[in-house]
């Protein structure tokens, strides 16, 4: 069956290819059944262990291999599977830009004017915040598990150091020299100021032309709904999409390859579960009960946790912060455009921290108060403008590693590279998780500040 049409058009060589598609397209038949019996949620978290049930099953029958990646059919089931998965994402995808565009629009041109400063600085301000604090969590489990020092193998890698930018380049990078190419890239901060400058143009030319651009705030209103009930028709497809981007995930990574490094897999998702619990703490303050919010916010972070983009998850994550949490429209729309490019907990704060420190332990760089400062310090700081998809937490380590000194060593982090599919999925649902928490604190804060106004007034 290596005849070209089956091996590189239909991707179908063997037996194992056709018997494990037609197990997936059995999994959504039963997921179809359950869907009318549990609600969405319950449905989500079934999916979830269904998809890892359905990997460990493809590992099982390929008798647990120590390289997945060399196998045929392993690659060609991991292909069609993407076709459901990342497909899936992609719809997602199709949906931010717009979107964010014109929920960014509709807010300004009904907000007060001088909100929009306090709710820049108040995002801006949590993210950084929460960053530094993920950092410094993630640098005090590394040196509980001494990463480095004996158990993680100094594997080499093919990834490269990822070419450096200075910090005003990518402040200027952020800017929409060019409206259609940074939606086309799905650059949200850049969208989110040119949805800005437009938004306050309308206010601006309201009080004089308000004849003239009122088509245009019609249309903005009108395209608003209609989005939201696009992104609303995506999202019930979640089910179906989670369980091939589970299994896909566990089949093409291995179990051999997680037991490598199980240490810093530990390290990894120890130092998470502390940053939810301070992001729930943070949630608490603001007013919400952290059980209603974990209940709530469920749906956004399975997606975040099987999907690893940040950015495809960002429709969801406004749904459930807006119907679910009473959270604006607006300020929600604002706070995670801005979360998925910057302030990422997960891949700009931990994961760099872990990395850090273990390629300092292997390297035998002398690790001092000065050195832990610097890299809260770097972190922090890189963590602007790192963008929501997959993979892009190489970056944000080659920034973080360069900026401390330690590009060199680059190439001994090859191990953890290997198995980042497995990282990610805990980094992008703290990440997610992280836009939600600064968006009800921002919220909160934002409301009070105008109920005060109100009593002055």
């Amino acid at each position: 069956m290596n005849n070209t049409f089956l091996s590189q058009f239909l991707m179908m060589t063997n037996l194992y290819s056709v018997g494990m598609v037609i197990i997936l397209v059995g999994l959504f038949f039963i997921i179809n059944k359950m869907s009318k019996k549990f609600k969405f949620t319950k449905l989500m978290i079934i999916s979830i262990f269904i998809g890892l049930a359905l990997g460990v099953f493809i590992q099982l029958v390929a008798k647990f291999p120590d390289n997945p990646g060399e196998i045929t059919w392993i690659n060609e089931v991991s292909t069609w599977y993407g076709l459901f998965g990342n497909g899936f994402m992609d719809l997602l995808k199709m949906i931010v830009v717009p979107l964010v565009l014109v929920s960014i629009i509709r807010v300004i041109m009904n907000m007060k004017e001088d909100n929009l400063g306090k709710l820049t600085f108040k995002s801006m301000f949590m993210f950084f915040a929460t960053t530094a604090m993920a950092a410094i969590i993630a640098v005090i489990v590394a040196k509980i598990f001494n990463l480095g020092s004996s158990s993680i193998q100094a594997v080499s890698t093919s990834e490269e150091l990822r070419e450096i930018t200075s910090l005003p380049d990518t402040i200027r990078g952020l800017l929409p020299s060019n409206p259609v190419k940074v939606m086309a890239d799905g650059n949200t901060v850049a969208v989110v100021i040119f949805a800005s400058f437009l938004g306050l143009a309308i206010r601006r030319l309201s009080k004089k032309y308000l004849d003239i651009i009122k088509p245009f705030m019609d249309f903005v209103e009108a395209f608003y709904k209609i989005i939201v009930s696009v992104a609303i028709t995506v999202i019930k497809l979640m089910p179906y999409a989670v369980v091939p981007l589970m299994a896909s995930t566990i089949a093409s990574r291995g179990v051999k390859s997680l037991l490598d490094v199980v240490d810093f897999i530990l390290a990894l998702y120890i130092s998470v579960a502390i940053m939810f619990v301070v992001h729930l703490v943070i949630i608490t303050l603001s007013g919400m009960n952290p059980l209603t919010y974990i209940k709530n916010a469920s749906k956004a972070l399975i997606l975040a946790f099987t999907s690893r983009s940040s950015l495809g998850t960002l429709p969801v994550t406004l749904e459930v912060l807006t119907e679910n949490m009473d959270v604006d429209s607006g300020t929600a729309s604002f706070v995670t455009s801005l979360g998925s490019n910057m302030g990422m907990n997960g891949c700009a704060g931990i994961y760099p921290a872990l990395v850090s420190v273990m390629l300092a332990n292997m390297a035998g760089v002398e690790m001092n108060f000065t050195f832990y400062v610097m890299l809260i310090i770097v972190i922090t700081i890189s963590s602007l403008g790192i963008a929501g998809i997959p993979g892009t937490a190489t970056m944000s380590v080659s920034v973080v590693i360069s900026g401390m000194g330690m590009g060199a060593y680059f190439p001994l982090a090859g191990a953890i590279i290997a198995i980042d599919p497995i990282l990610d999925m805990g980094r992008t649902m703290l990440n997610v998780n992280g836009a939600m928490a600064a968006s009800i604190a921002v919220d909160s804060s934002m409301k009070k500040e105008n109920k005060k106004e109100r009593k002055i007034a």
